[in-house]
């Protein structure tokens, strides 16, 4: 079968794992165990998918840079003591597996840390699956278009070749700075409402919906 996007590039947290709730409640947690304002649902999902220095800034920006990574620990802390227990959406290791048997090349652009994902990986045997990877820890955060242009260096595509799918107007505004289509996960961390403004191919409101469109139209 023809492939119309040779690299399909994933963002992970909120596309492919079902992970948004626990990082909202982490980060609400955090903000308890150190007595700051606790963000509301909204706003700690806003910051989902950017790297966790940026969206501390972004969460409260009244605060002195040195007192960031106090919340950077308690928000690990709570995280990573459920992390094993948080699932793939349904369908999401059958995709993957799909395309990947199809010939794509297949790559992940995440807001996580190299170790958050490396974890990731290992709890769900999914690393094998995927050519490159880049995480914000390594490179530029989302919506900077570093990511996506790195990988399109290493895995040697061009952007017309590539689609990034992602439930965030980070992801998608990073795809938009990079030159290349996007797919909005309209299910995740961010409303699907209010990704139409970046210019997907489509939203889709369910896993099975963006499996669907991606075995009709990658």
């Amino acid at each position: 079968m023809s492939k119309r996007f040779e690299l399909l590039i994933f963002d992970w947290d909120g596309t492919l794992m079902d992970s948004a709730g626990v990082i909202v409640q982490s980060i609400q947690a955090a903000c308890v165990d150190l007595g700051w304002p606790v963000p509301s649902r909204e706003a700690a999902s806003h910051i989902i998918g950017l790297g966790l220095k940026e969206a501390v800034a972004d969460l409260f920006p009244e605060l002195p840079a040195s007192e960031h990574p106090q919340l950077v620990e308690r928000y690990r802390h709570h995280f990573l003591s459920q992390d094993r227990a948080i699932p793939l959406f349904e369908g999401a290791r059958e995709l993957v597996e799909e395309m990947h048997a199809r010939g794509h090349t297949l790559a992940v652009a995440t807001g996580k840390a190299r170790l958050g994902l490396a974890r990731a990986f290992e709890h769900t045997g999914m690393g094998g699956y995927f050519h490159a990877t880049r995480t914000a820890d390594v490179t530029f955060s989302k919506p900077h278009p570093a990511m996506i242009l790195e990988l399109l260096d290493e895995l040697m595509m061009a952007p017309e070749q590539t689609l990034m799918i992602g439930d965030t107007s980070h992801d998608l505004e990073m795809a938009r700075n990079a030159g290349v289509a996007s797919l909005a996960a309209g299910y995740g961390a961010h409303p699907g409402d209010s990704l139409a403004e970046y210019g997907p191919l489509a939203i889709c409101r369910d896993f099975g919906e963006l499996a669907k469109w991606l075995r009709a139209n990658a």
